[in-house]
């Protein structure tokens, strides 16, 4: 059983990762933070952010699960090199000192850091090379879409998504088109929608040739990715201090 603390306990993936880890017989959640005054989420102790290495120190977590903003993921990951916990964050929108921060805990605890936990996100993107392989002069584009609430854009998804990419092709991102814009060959446009609850859809298109080839994800629950990062959980807190990412457990299965 691997104990995990819940950093934004009371935001909606905080209670969603408390929810899903309820259900489930290989991690308990013993403890959560959040910066508003809360008691409890689900029956789960509630420790305000202000006293988060004191709330490890207590409830003694293997490991952290971490949704909420880049501050607060920074603030949480010297409490977790203080008391030698892991961390798996899936906190996105970090400036190069916060990524390096990050890294920097890495040295002393195991970090797992992903933009996404979705299965099919991972399945898309070891799909990409192969398909640019069998389409190398086609035009691409890279849309994603999110719930209203959504501070960072494009979404750390999107940015992986192109990383991918650009891994397999020499394109430079345009983010949004205006005006006069004609496409050069070696772009690709990205592009980012706001709009109610969606909980998240990605899609990158290849177009030539009269045809348009399509590789997209549409996520219809929080649930998946809490249950991603809950199985990245029980993953982290067998191995030792590094940097590691979500295909790190897909391979491992």
């Amino acid at each position: 059983m691997t104990r995990i603390a819940v950093n934004g306990a009371a935001g909606r993936m905080g209670q969603t990762v408390i929810e899903t880890a309820d259900d489930r017989d290989d991690v308990e959640a013993v403890v959560g933070f959040d910066v508003d005054d809360v008691d409890q989420v689900q029956d789960v102790p509630v420790v305000h952010a202000d006293d988060v290495t004191e709330g490890l120190a207590e409830y003694e977590p293997d490991v952290v699960v971490d949704f909420t903003i880049p501050e607060s993921t920074v603030a949480l990951a010297d409490a977790c090199v203080e008391t030698g916990t892991g961390m798996v964050i899936g906190t996105t929108g970090f400036d190069d000192e916060g990524f390096e921060a990050l890294e920097a805990a890495s040295e002393s605890v195991p970090v797992l850091k992903a933009t996404n936990f979705s299965r099919g996100i991972q399945a898309l993107l070891r799909a990409i090379g192969e398909a640019l392989q069998a389409v190398p002069d086609y035009d691409l584009e890279l849309m994603e879409t999110h719930h209203n609430q959504k501070i960072d854009a494009p979404s750390g998804t999107a940015k992986t998504i192109l990383e991918t990419v650009q891994e397999h092709r020499d394109v430079e991102p345009v983010y949004g088109r205006e005006g006069h814009a004609p496409r050069d060959d070696d772009e690709i446009g990205v592009f980012a929608r706001r709009a109610g609850d969606v909980r998240g859809e990605h899609e990158l298109i290849a177009a030539g040739n009269d045809e348009v080839l399509s590789l997209s994800h549409h996520a219809e629950d929080r649930s998946v990715f809490a249950a991603g990062a809950l199985d990245a959980a029980a993953w982290l807190a067998g191995q030792n201090a590094d940097w590691y990412e979500f295909g790190d457990v897909i391979d491992a299965q």
